[in-house]
């Protein structure tokens, strides 16, 4: 019985490594215990965008920041003109939304972009005014004598300016009025002139007019034809800086959304073709 103890004891002694290493062996190769607990990383989105899109990208951001919370959009709003001279310096933005699709069909032919052009919205100017009703005398509106300042955002590198010049000389009234103008650095700063009083009339973008901070001032607008000036059709790209960026991609394929195309319609942006 002596003999027996011992010679078990000796088997268990040879047999001891090969369990170790075996258990070593399944020890390395288990996955890791809190690889399906890790949470998603946070992501941060550059975007450029006209600024006739503040109110609308606002409302599109926060819906889009419900559904996605670790993904934070950051925008900064400006004239289409200055942004394609920035991006094309290399600016570090991850998205482009111009109020002119020519600016990002520039940037696609300078290698600039990183995705094909969305065109998301056709913009819409309209006369509008805090102390007169433009649907009154509607272009001749510009001709009043309480009229004595009219503002527009610069033709030169903002496309409502440029679509608000192409109009005043459809109407022949460009001569008439352009000691009268008083020019915005964009459409939003524009919208501010004839919201606060520095110019009687602005002719602004619908997007502007309808939103709530315009419409609490109480002022009244009137749609100008837009027979009058070439379309303002508007599109966005993703940018080189957004590769690798899953987040930027996201907010993207989120604008091409049926949600998103209805939030755009109701401030304004009309359908595509």
């Amino acid at each position: 019985m002596h003999n027996a103890h011992w010679r078990l004891q000796a088997t268990c002694i040879r047999l001891l490594p090969a369990f170790c290493v075996t258990a070593a062996m399944l020890l390395a190769f288990r996955p890791p215990a809190n690889k399906k607990m890790s949470a998603p990383q946070p992501a941060e989105v550059l975007v450029a965008a006209a600024a006739d899109l503040r109110f609308a990208m606002d409302s599109l951001i926060a819906l889009f920041s419900r559904e996605n919370p670790t993904i934070t959009v950051r925008t900064t709003y400006g004239s289409s003109g200055n942004f394609f001279e920035q991006i094309n310096n290399g600016a570090p933005f991850d998205l482009f939304f111009s109020a002119d699709i020519d600016y990002p069909r520039q940037l696609k032919q300078n290698n600039k972009t990183a995705s094909d052009i969305h065109l998301y919205g056709t913009g819409q100017l309209v006369l509008w005014s805090k102390s007169l009703d433009p649907t009154l005398q509607q272009m001749n509106t510009l001709l009043d004598n309480a009229v004595t300042k009219i503002a527009i955002a610069n033709p030169a590198h903002a496309p409502y300016g440029k679509r608000a010049e192409e109009s005043l000389n459809y109407y022949h009234l460009y001569d008439k009025v352009k000691d009268k103008l008083v020019i915005g650095e964009n459409i939003a700063q524009t919208a501010q002139y004839a919201q606060t009083g520095a110019a009687e009339v602005g002719i602004i973008a619908l997007s502007l007019a309808l939103s709530p901070s315009m419409q609490q001032t109480g002022g009244h607008y009137w749609l100008i034809p837009p027979a009058s000036h070439q379309p303002l059709e508007q599109g966005f790209v993703l940018l080189p800086h957004s590769k690798g960026n899953p987040g930027a991609t996201r907010f993207a394929d989120y604008l091409s959304s049926p949600e998103a195309t209805t939030i755009l319609r109701n401030f304004g942006f009309g359908p595509t073709k």
